[in-house]
This record gives C-alpha cells, structure tokens and sequence, in this order.
C-alpha cells in the first residue's frame, strides 16, 4: 500500500478534475457488479449501464482517479476469486482493462497483479479462461512495453498516417428506419456526430495524446513533469508528427523483438525524445511533477439508415480504397470492377451468348512436343477453337477485324513458367470457416458448459452453441488484415434478419472473386431497440409487436451474458428515453451517452456468440414463377390468410362442424435431432391454420443450436368446447408442401418488408458456407471423392455462421 500511496500523491499534483475518493469509487463498483439477489428487470439492467458509465467518467479525466481505479478493481478481483463470485469476475475484468488502458501510469508492482490474475483464469472452464487468455497476452505485451494498448488503439481508430503500424478500423452503425424514424433517428445521428467531433480535435492533436501518454506510461511522474510536456507538443503544432512517428517506431520495434529482456532501452529512448521535446521551452526537463490525462477519444463511427438502397459492401469497399494506407496497394481492373459492381460479363451484351474452349496448349514453348514450331502453334488451339468462333461472329454483331490485323492479333509465344494458383487468394474463405471449427473444439461449443460433458456424436455436437473467440487458433489471418470494420446492427429481429441476408450474399460474391476478405476483418454486435408503442402507432407496427418478442436474439444473448444485459440491452431501452428527454428539452447540452457505450462495446465485446444463417427455398403455386430462394435467421412464419382469424372466431363457429374449422392439410418432412446424434427422417401429414419456425430459444434449457417448428393443429371438439392444439418439432432440415388449392403466405424474420404469398411449398435447411463449397468444388475437379468428406473438409464447417460479439460469450 505504501507503493500506490506515493504514486497517488504524484499524481493529484496536477489533476484536471478533483480526485474521487477511494470509498466513493468502492460503492460505485459495488453498485455496478451483479449480485445473487438481482432480477432481469428492466430498471435493474439500466441501472447499471448508468453506473457503470458514470464510474468511467469519474475517472476519465484524472490520472489519480483511474489508478485508484485499477487498485481498488484488482483487489475485488482477487476477492472474487477467493470467495468463487464467477459472476463477478467478467464485468471486473472488462471494467480493470479498459482503465488500464486510460491510466497514465502503472506501476510494475500492479502490472504484476493483474496479469498473475488473468493466467489463474486459465484453469478456469470457458468462457472465463478464453477472456483470461486475451487479457494475459494483452498484459504481458503492455507490461513489457507500456503504453502500446493505447497507442495503436487511437492509431487504428483514428486512422492516423504512419509508417510502422498499418492498421486501421472504422465502427459502421446501421440503424433499422422501420424503428429508428423521427425522433429516434435524430438523436441516434445527433449523439454520433457530437462523439465523432470530439471538440473538432485535429490529427495533429491525437499524435500529441499518444506522445503524451507513450512517454508518461514509460517514465512516471518520477521522471516527466506532465503539463510541461503537454504545453510543449501543443506549441508544435505539425511539428509534432515527427515525434509521433518516433514514438511509433520505438514501440512497435519493441513489439517485433517480443517484448523480451529488460525495458531500459525503450525508457532510455524516450526519455531522451522527452528531453528533446521539453528542452525547447525548460531548462529542466527532466523535473518530476503531476501527469496530464489523455482521453480515451471514441473511434470514427458512420452512421447509416439502412435502407434497400444502401449496399454496406460497397460501402467497405469505399473506405477501404480511399483509406491512406489502402493507396500503397496496387488494386487490380477486377478489384475496381469489384467496387462498381461490374464484371466482365457485365460488361458484355444481354443477347451475347458465352461459350466455353478447352485448349490443351499451356502457351509455354517448354511445353511444345519435341520438334514443334513456337510460330506454327501460336494460335493457342486455333482449329479446335474455329467452330466457337463461327458462332460469336454470328451472336457478336460487331465488325470483325482485318486479315490483316488478325494477323497482327495473333497471340506470340514467349519463353515463361506456369503459375500456380495463389494458395493465399485460393483459402482465404477456407481458413475462415477452420478457424471456426477450431474455436469449437477448444472452447467446448459455449452451449454446453465449456467441455465439462462427456463426448457427443460429431452430429450431436452441433447442436452447442458455438461461442468464443477464435482467433488465438489461427492468428496468421488475422494478422494479414490491416483493416477492421466493426459494423453495429441496431433495431429488432428484423435488422438482424437483413444482416445475414445481406453477409451471406456477400461470403457468395467473395467466393466467386476475392477482395475484401483478404483485406477486411469484419466484427458484427448488435445493439436490440424496440420502438415504443404509442396509442397512434401504426397498425402495422402493433400487428408486428403481437406476433412475439420483437428481439429474441436480443434476449438470448441478454440471458447468456449478463455483462451484455448490464449495458447493451438498457441501451436500447435507453434511446427512446433519450428522445423524450431531446424533445421536452432541446437545448440540453449533449453528452455522447449512446456513442461512449457503443465504444466501450466495440472495444471489450471480442468473445462472439455464432448463429446459423438457414437457407430457404420458396415455391409458388404459379408455376409459371420462378423459385425464390432467400436466408433467415431468427424466425420463419407460414400461415393460410384464411385461417388468420380462426383463433378469435371459434366460439362463433363452435355449433358447425370441425371440418370447417380444421385448416389446411399439408405434407411435412423433417429431420428430428438428437442429444445423442442419432437424427431420425420422419414424414407426417398434417391439417394446421399456420405455423411457427423459430431459431432461438426462448430460455437456457432449450438453448440448441437448432430449430423449433410450432404447428398450430387443427381444432378439436370436445364435449363443451372446440381446442386449437400445438405440436412442437426439433429440427434441421423442413420440408413444407401444402396438399390443397390453398397457398401459404411465409413471413421472414418478422419483416414485413419480406413477405411471399401465394407459396405452394418450402425447403429449409442449414446455409452452406461458401468456404466449404470453394473446397467441395476443388476436391471434386481432382476427383477426390466429392460425396465424402475428406481433406481439409473434414475439419471445417459447413454452416454459415453470424457470429455477434459479446462481452463473454455463453456463461452457463
């Protein structure tokens, strides 16, 4: 204690805010933990967003305060450990790193503690030691070399020039416009711009923050006096980008040789740029007095209404081109094609019809038989490719060139060597879904307690639910991606339902010509806002909120991460109350609530919950139209419009015969899972006025990575009274055909904007990731089998997986 006395008293010396007291920061720590006793209300979980917001405000702006901080957070930790309180120890940690990462200062001594804690999480079951593992690393590296956790997250955030560390990352906020319309929308753009302006701080001004705070955490107030130091790179002015650019170097360097062996050289070589810096305006640099803070800035956020307009890949493709470091790569004609949409047979007319040449001629003049002529075969199989030709001239209604300039177009033969495919370009999407299928031989599934069962069935462990972060299996691809976009869903089911129709069009185009998956990381959350009813709301809208819980995905992850239910699920409920407190009060100074919590979720949500994205196929009962196929993610509802009503007009019905009441008979097949992996094909026929498929479970006892089909049955009388029964399925693959004249009408995702009617039948099933169809298709042109999984394929899956990032991933 003696320790953390002197350096608090270093500190307070020159503090910006008056210092919090140690007893203050306690009870507000304590009012921010979940305890036993805690319900899920919605006042609760607000609460403690609040708080736990306004704890790191306390300590934003004091040096002294966010050391207290740390102390105070490490022995709760250790408390918690001690008296087994897991339920603690997530929100503490989440809470103890991202004020390490703000505190200008720490001692070894508590260095120490904090990553001696986070390696004890590794005996720990999942998903306590997967975030133990993150955070020991990060501790490590941080304690070896301090101040690099802050500096290249203000570098990559606010994408700032440098020539040591390329990374760069952009937060894309999506906001339904079904739910975020008016008022909503306004305060939602209102708050991100507020946080986006930042005091209108200029590049120059974050390349002091990062000195400033780089040669504070590395020297102390022992060795550099805080306000001289900050007062000096202010006076600067564009001059300081070369000591940004040093400070860089010195630290990234230290990085690259892995952080090993002492840190004097790193202390030495800033605090000579220290001396530099100060020397200019003091005569005493090296005089000891208080640190200054450095805030934390939130990062660049784009705030989107996501209409049908609005083409989010095309968006990341443009940032990605007009990013700084985006210009050091030579983009190929197919990479801009990529941007704009077009391809070559874009390009080519409606009417022409393509055809296809096999030639057996490389170009190559080693691969010529022995004695051939180089000029005589230079037309690359011109014979065989005659007849092809004689068809284009007649499709192609172009002039066709000059003997002459044929002549001239004649394809040469030039001495070279045959190129194999990139093996980089080539396993990209097939390292994506390895990483996948790693995470969930490690981390246990998440759905299933971290491993603590025994062996499942292959088939049997799917249906765990996968959670946790894969990216300590295969960190090579990671490593290669310079660029991050964390992209921010937020509204109800239905923003959810677009965002994986949108990311499985997207993982087909890459699979046809990759460019942004080589390049871009991409990092999905969500953030569940339902609109508040209203006595004038719409009917469509009530009709919507009727039909079910409007944010089951929302709720699922609020009942498996309690740290997510603390501060994302209160933020949605928060935002229609920010837009009352707006309206009544419209000069009320802003503070960027919803953007500093959407910051602190980006930057410690890194443990991602994976959902599987169901691929449907939509028949009509005109044959004449073609099948629609389409993706869903939460929730699949069929009903006959003529039923719709049956429900509430039973009693009216009750003296007519149950076979007007009984519904439509349709054919079922479906594939029943298993715990135990011994899947059953059963066929039924069935009478039903509608039903419901439903990927989430509604409660932790049937949290299975599977779906659930609820048929409402056909009514039956009783002595007294006529009953509509229900009938409950789990299943993975549904085949739904109606048996009658009667069409069906199939809602997705409970969105109104993606409804079919007149549907004769559906097919539902698992969607297949591109990955693992690229690999299908090149084990089938060797003929290696395609129908059995072997290779490369065994090891990966075959689902198409969203993976939404939370705090913790699935706590059982």
């Amino acid at each position: 204690m003696t320790n953390k006395a002197h350096w608090d008293n270093s500190t307070r010396m020159h503090s910006m805010e008056p210092t919090v007291p140690e007893p203050e920061l306690y009870r507000s720590i304590q009012a921010v933990l979940p305890r036993e006793t805690d319900n899920q209300q919605l006042s609760d979980c607000f609460n403690k967003g609040m708080l736990r917001w306004t704890l790191h405000k306390k300590v934003q702006n004091n040096p002294a305060n966010s050391l207290s901080l740390v102390w105070l957070l490490i022995k709760e930790l250790e408390k918690a450990e001690r008296w087994d309180s897991r339920k603690c120890i997530i929100p503490l940690l989440h809470t103890l790193m991202y004020a390490i990462i703000q505190t200008a200062y720490i001692p070894d001594e508590l260095y120490k503690r904090v990553y001696d804690f986070c390696k004890r999480l590794l005996t720990y079951p999942h998903p306590y030691c997967t975030v133990g593992l993150s955070y020991t690393r990060q501790i490590k590296t941080e304690r070896s070399i301090p101040g690099l956790m802050y500096q290249r997250m203000v570098t990559a955030e606010q994408r700032l020039k440098n020539e040591h560390y390329p990374f760069q990352e952009r937060v894309f906020v999506l906001a339904d416009p079904e739910v975020f319309s008016g008022s909503l929308g306004q305060v939602l753009l209102g708050d991100i711009e507020t946080s986006t302006s930042d005091g209108s701080l200029s590049p120059v001004d974050y390349m002091c923050r990062v000195v400033q705070h780089s040669i504070q955490a590395a020297l102390g107030a022992e060795q550099c006096h805080g306000p001289k130091l900050a007062q000096a790179l202010k006076d600067m002015g564009q001059d300081v980008e070369s000591h940004f650019q040093e400070v860089l170097a010195a630290l990234e360097q230290r990085a690259e040789e892995g952080g090993r062996g002492e840190g004097g050289a790193l202390r030495s070589r800033l605090q000579q740029l220290y001396s530099k810096i100060v020397t200019d305006t003091d005569s005493e640099p090296l005089s000891s007095g208080g640190l200054c803070d450095c805030p934390l800035p939130n990062p660049e956020m784009i705030f989107y209404l996501w209409t049908e307009e609005l083409d989010i890949w095309r968006e990341l493709a443009k940032w990605f081109r007009s990013s700084s470091v985006s210009e050091k790569f030579s983009l190929s004609q197919e990479q801009e094609d990529f941007e704009l949409g077009e391809s070559p047979s874009d390009l080519m007319p409606s009417d022409m019809t393509r055809f296809s040449v096999m030639s057996n001629d490389s170009g190559i003049e080693r691969d010529l038989p022995p004695g051939a002529d180089p000029s005589q075969s230079s037309s690359l199989d011109t014979a065989s490719m005659s007849a092809s030709w004689e068809q284009c001239k007649t499709t192609w209604s172009t002039s066709s060139p000059s003997p002459s300039k044929q002549e001239s177009m004649r394809l040469s033969r030039r001495g070279g060597i045959k190129m194999k495919p990139s093996v980089k370009d080539s396993m990209v999407l097939m390292q994506e879904t390895l990483e996948d299928h790693a995470s969930l031989e490690a981390g246990g599934g998440g759905g299933g307690g971290g491993g603590s069962g025994g062996k499942v069935g292959r088939r049997g462990a799917t249906l765990q639910r996968r959670a946790g972060s894969s990216a300590m299996h295969n960190p090579f691809l990671k490593q290669q991606r310079h660029f991050t976009a964390r992209i921010v869903a937020m509204g109800d089911d239905r923003v959810l339902g677009r965002l994986a129709k949108a990311y499985y069009f997207f993982r087909k185009r890459e699979a046809r010509r990759l460019f942004l998956t080589m390049k871009v990381n991409l990092q999905f959350y969500y953030i569940p806002v339902c609109r508040a009813t209203t006595p004038i709301s719409s009917i469509k809208e009530n009709l919507h909120l009727s039909m079910g819980n409007p944010c089951t995905l929302g709720s699922y992850l609020s009942m498996v991460d309690p740290w997510y239910n603390s501060n994302i699920k209160s933020l949605g409920c928060m935002i229609p109350k920010l837009a009352k407190i707006h309206q009544m009060n419209p000069g009320r100074p802003k503070e960027p609530f919803v953007s500093d919590v959407i910051s602190y979720y980006v930057r410690t949500g890194q443990q991602p919950v994976y959902f599987t994205i169901y691929f449907v196929k939509i028949t009509f009962t005109n044959t004449a139209k073609e099948p629609v196929e389409d993706v869903f993610l939460t929730h699949l509802e069929m009903e006959f419009p003529e039923f719709r009503q049956i429900s509430a007009s039973i009693r009216e019905k009750q003296k007519k015969s149950s076979g007007d009441l009984c519904g439509a008979v349709i054919s079922m097949n479906y594939r029943k899972v298993t715990l135990s992996g011994r899947d059953i094909d059963k066929g039924i026929s069935v009478r039903t006025t509608g039903a419901q498929i439903n990927a989430i479970p509604s409660n932790e006892a049937e949290d299975l990575n599977c779906l659930t089909l609820t048929l409402n049955e056909s009514p039956t009388k009783t002595k007294n009274n006529i009953v509509s029964q229900e009938s409950k399925f789990r299943s993975s693959n549904i085949k739904i055909r109606t048996l009658e004249k009667r069409s069906f009408t199939v809602t997705l995702d409970r969105d109104c904007r993606r409804i079919y009617r007149d549907v004769q039948s559906i097919e539902i099933s698992p969607c297949l990731d591109p990955g693992y169809c690229v690999q299908k298709t090149m084990r089938s042109k060797y003929k290696l089998g395609a129908d059995k999984d072997a290779g490369l394929s065994k090891y990966m899956s075959k689902r198409l997986l969203l993976p939404i990032n939370t705090f913790a991933g699935i706590i059982t």
